[in-house]
């Protein structure tokens, strides 16, 4: 791998956020922030089309990062009114979230994979208190006490702001071309993140704007959910194979900073997996008839077990399920089948 994105790694050491820069004499990223969150920003890319511009992703629905998008976009000399389409890698907030707002500013069309326009179909006819009431099962069947999951999940005022984003106008389908004149965009189906996460590979310059997908300094989270796939870590990694030997001249990634060597990175997020997949099993060994719940406190994470809470802590759960999951698919972690459901090795 090698730091092609040096603004943006010299920012990210600096904890501050990276300028706005010209990539291409008709490509540009624009770093709009998410609010108190680790990843602290979402490179949204913007590039000339005839009469305008495109969009890949859009940001947080806040006013900080509204000001933070039409600010950049002002300072390559353009305007959101100019935005002609919006392509979203995924239904997140920090991707998805203000796609509404630009759509009702420009006229733009917003396209996204036909899985994730489904999750946020079915978000959007949902109040906040059965929203929440649904996580909070969820984690109750991993094995939290209902208390837990209620102070983690948080308020169904909390929830709503998720209940409320977009729906696509265009669906895309892996091997779809965006529909951009000038531009061969085409839509690489990368599920496992999400149901429907997308990356875009522009034939025409060799760029792979990767989305979540492949991120060059950490592995994004890949985790079960109320409406997420049965083995969402199973579909990531044949995901990462699948785009592995695409060979790009630059990755493009909507966090941290662009790199080169997509197949090194590719690898060792491949290996990142199979270590963690060793250590859970390692855990499930020693801990039988463990809950998801239980068994994320036997494993290493970036800081103490005691410290997590809320939604990192719920990440780490969900994270440790699929990767339970990907366990039983292979045959060496088996389940009791209860209503709150432990695991225990399978005999060798």
């Amino acid at each position: 791998m090698e730091i092609t994105g040096s603004a943006q790694h010299e920012a990210w050491q600096a904890r501050v956020l990276p300028p706005v820069e010209q990539l291409r004499p008709d490509l540009w990223s624009i770093p709009v922030p998410i609010p108190h969150n680790p990843l602290r920003y979402v490179s949204v890319y913007a590039f000339a089309v005839p009469g305008g511009l495109g969009l890949v992703d859009t940001g947080w629905n806040s006013e900080i990062s509204w000001t933070a998008l039409t600010s950049g976009l002002a300072g390559i000399g353009a305007d959101v009114t100019d935005v002609r389409g919006v392509l979203v890698t995924h239904l997140h907030a920090d991707h998805l979230g203000l796609a509404g707002r630009v759509r009702a500013e420009s006229g733009a069309w917003i396209a996204m994979h036909p899985a994730d326009a489904a999750v946020v179909e079915a978000m959007n006819g949902q109040d906040g208190i059965a929203a929440t009431t649904a996580e909070v099962d969820f984690l109750v069947g991993l094995g939290a006490d209902r208390s837990d999951a209620v102070s983690d999940v948080g308020s169904p005022e909390s929830m709503e702001h998720f209940l409320s984003m977009a729906i696509p106008d265009r669906l895309l389908e892996h091997g779809d071309l965006a529909g951009f004149d000038g531009w061969q965009l085409r839509a690489v189906h990368t599920p496992g993140h999400t149901p429907g996460h997308l990356c875009f590979s522009e034939e025409r310059t060799g760029l792979f704007f990767a989305g979540d997908h492949v991120l060059p300094r950490i592995s994004p989270n890949i985790s079960t959910g109320v409406r997420g796939e049965a083995d969402p870590l199973r579909s990531y990694l044949q995901s990462l194979g699948g785009v592995r030997d695409l060979a790009p001249s630059e990755v493009l990634p909507a966090h941290e900073w662009r790199f080169t060597g997509l197949a090194d990175r590719a690898d060792q997020l491949l290996a990142h997996h199979e270590q963690r997949l060793a250590e859970l099993l390692d855990a499930v060994r020693a801990h039988p008839d463990s809950t998801p719940w239980q068994l994320a406190a036997h494993l290493t994470w970036s800081r103490p077990w005691s410290s997590y809470e809320r939604r990192m802590r719920i990440f780490a759960v969900t994270e440790t399920d699929a990767h339970l999951r990907l366990l039983a698919s292979r045959g060496l972690v088996r389940t009791d089948g209860g209503a709150v459901p432990t695991w225990t090795a399978a005999a060798r």
